[in-house]
C-alpha cells in the first residue's frame, strides 16, 4: 500500500489518496500504564486462558480470527490505541482444493476510523455527554479518517486478476457498508470465522464493528484503471448522519495494464464446506435477551444494559456444554448492536419487527420479562431477510433496532460436532456483549457461565 498520510483534526483536512511525505508521529508523554488483557476472538479457549499468559491450542476449524485487548471498562481506549491484530487458522486438507488466491494475492484489510490532532497524535473526546455522571464517556466514537492497515486512505497496486481480501471492521462504533466505485462485485467466500457453504456474489457488504467478510475481487473484469472502495453507512447505524467525503472513502485500487502473458490459476469454488444448517428445532433451551438504553432527563444516553442487569450481577445465561440454544434478542434501543458471544458460534435465522413498540418498551421497562409482556403479541411485524453472505456460523451478528432477532447458538465445535477439549465450566467463565466498544464499556456486557 502507499505511504502514510499526515492526519489533521479538526481544522486542516486533506483529500484522500494524495501522496504527501510521511511524517513521524510525536512520542506520547509518559503516563500511568493502562490495564491490558488480550482476548483472542473466535477461538474456543478455556476461560482461564482468556486474558492471561498461557498456551492457546488452535483447535478451531479453518477461520479468520483477530485478537484485541479486553480490559473491562477500557476496551474502547486501548483498541483505539491500536491493540489489535489479525490471526488466521489454516487447514490445508479443507482449503487446498478451493484453489483460492494465495500468497501475495491474499491480503488482510483491517479498517478503523480515527481522528488526529494537528501534531499527529490520536484524538478522543475526553468530555462526556453527561459529565456529572460520566466525566469521559461518549455514546460512540467516530473518527474523521478511515485507516486501512495503519494508513489513512491508502492505495494498493493490483494486477488484473483475482485477489482475496479478508476485511475486518475493527472500528469502535462505525458500521461499514462497502462497495466498489465502478460497480465491480464482491464474491463473499466467508463471514467471520467460517467459510460459506457456497460463495455469494454481491455488489456490497455491510460490516458491523468486529465483523469480518472474506471476499474475492476479480480485477480482470474491471473496465477502469482505478477503483475506490467506498462506504455509505450512516453513523450511528442505521439512522445517523450520512457518510461524508472523508469517511465515505476507504482506499483505492490502482490496476496494472493488461498483461496477456499473465496467468491466474486461482478459482472461486462452486461449493466449499458442508457445515450443519441452523434449525430452531435443534435448540434445547430458549432464552430472551433484551437490550436497553437509559436516558437522562435531558434525553442523553447514560448507560446501556442487557436484560436490565449490570455486569456485576450474577450470571443468568448458563448454557450446557455441547448444547444448542435459541436466543431471542430483543433490541429496544434506537441503534443496531453487534452481538458477540464468547465461546459460542451462532447464526441469525429470523429478524422480525415489533409492532406497537412503545407499549412493549413500557411493559419491558416495568417488568423485564418478555414472556410476561406477551412478546408473541408484538413480534408480528414484517421480517427482514438475513443476507446470503452472512449465512454461516458467525462470531458477530447484527441486532436491528425495534426487532426481535432469533439466533441459534452452538456451544461445541461446529465442524466436528464435538465438545471442547478442555473444561469450559472452569472459572472465571465467559461473557457476551455488544461490540460497539463504547457500549460494551458502559455496560452492555454480561457474564456467561457454562455448566456441565
Amino acid at each position: 500500500m502507499g505511504p502514510h498520510r499526515p492526519h489533521r483534526h479538526p481544522k486542516e483536512r486533506r483529500r484522500p489518496h494524495r501522496r504527501p511525505s510521511p511524517r513521524r508521529c510525536p512520542r506520547a508523554p509518559e503516563r500511568r500504564q493502562r490495564p491490558r488483557l488480550v482476548h483472542r476472538r473466535l477461538l474456543r479457549d478455556r476461560s482461564q486462558m482468556d486474558q492471561s499468559h498461557l498456551h492457546y491450542p488452535n483447535i478451531l476449524h479453518a477461520a479468520n480470527l483477530w485478537y484485541h485487548d479486553h480490559a473491562l471498562g477500557l476496551t474502547r481506549a486501548n483498541l483505539l490505541a491500536g491493540l489489535i491484530g489479525a490471526y488466521n487458522i489454516h487447514n490445508d486438507d479443507v482449503e487446498t482444493p478451493f484453489d483460492l488466491p494465495y500468497d501475495k494475492y491474499d491480503r488482510h484489510l483491517i479498517i478503523v476510523d480515527r481522528s488526529f490532532n494537528v501534531d499527529g497524535s490520536l484524538y478522543m473526546n475526553s468530555t462526556g455527554d453527561n459529565p456529572t455522571i460520566h466525566p469521559e464517556w461518549q455514546p460512540e466514537y467516530f473518527g474523521e479518517a478511515i485507516i486501512v492497515n495503519g494508513k489513512a486512505w491508502p492505495y494498493l497496486k493490483v494486477k488484473r486478476r483475482r485477489y482475496r481480501f479478508r476485511i475486518l471492521n475493527a472500528s469502535n462504533a462505525r458500521y461499514l457498508h462497502l462497495s466498489l466505485s465502478n460497480g465491480l462485485q464482491f464474491t463473499v467466500i466467508g463471514s467471520d470465522s467460517s467459510y460459506l457453504n457456497t460463495p455469494v456474489a454481491t455488489p456490497s457488504v455491510l460490516l458491523a464493528p468486529a465483523e469480518i467478510s472474506d471476499v474475492v475481487i476479480d480485477f480482470s473484469q474491471s473496465t477502469t484503471n482505478e477503483i475506490e472502495l467506498l462506504n455509505d453507512a450512516p453513523y450511528p447505524y442505521p439512522t445517523g448522519s450520512p457518510a461524508g467525503p472523508l469517511n465515505g472513502k476507504v482506499m483505492k485500487f490502482m490496476l496494472a495494464q493488461p498483461d496477456p502473458t499473465q496467468r491466474d490459476n486461482s478459482t472461486i469454488p462452486l461449493k466449499q464446506v458442508n457445515y450443519p444448517l441452523p434449525s430452531a428445532t435443534d435448540a434445547t433451551v430458549t432464552r430472551y435477551i433484551a437490550m436497553y438504553e437509559y436516558l437522562s432527563p435531558a434525553g442523553l444516553s447514560t448507560h446501556l444494559y442487557i436484560n436490565g442487569k449490570r455486569f456485576e450481577d450474577p450470571a443468568t445465561e448458563t448454557p450446557k456444554v455441547g448444547s444448542i440454544e435459541l436466543w431471542e434478542v430483543i433490541n429496544l434501543t434506537g441503534d443496531n448492536h453487534p452481538l458477540h458471544i464468547h465461546l459460542g458460534l451462532f447464526q441469525r435465522i429470523k429478524v422480525q419487527q415489533l409492532v406497537n413498540l412503545t407499549d412493549f418498551q413500557n411493559c419491558m421497562s416495568a417488568n423485564n420479562d418478555a414472556v410476561a409482556c406477551n412478546i408473541s403479541r408484538y413480534a408480528t411485524g414484517p421480517t427482514m431477510a438475513v443476507p446470503e453472505y452472512e449465512k454461516t456460523w458467525k462470531n458477530v451478528v447484527k441486532m436491528e433496532p425495534g426487532y426481535v432477532t432469533s439466533v441459534i447458538v452452538r456451544f461445541n465445535l461446529v465442524d466436528q460436532k464435538s465438545q471442547y477439549p478442555f473444561d469450559p465450566t472452569a472459572e472465571p467463565g465467559y461473557v457476551y456483549h455488544c461490540h460497539i466498544l463504547d457500549h460494551e464499556d458502559n455496560a452492555m456486557i454480561r457474564p456467561l457461565k457454562m455448566v456441565a
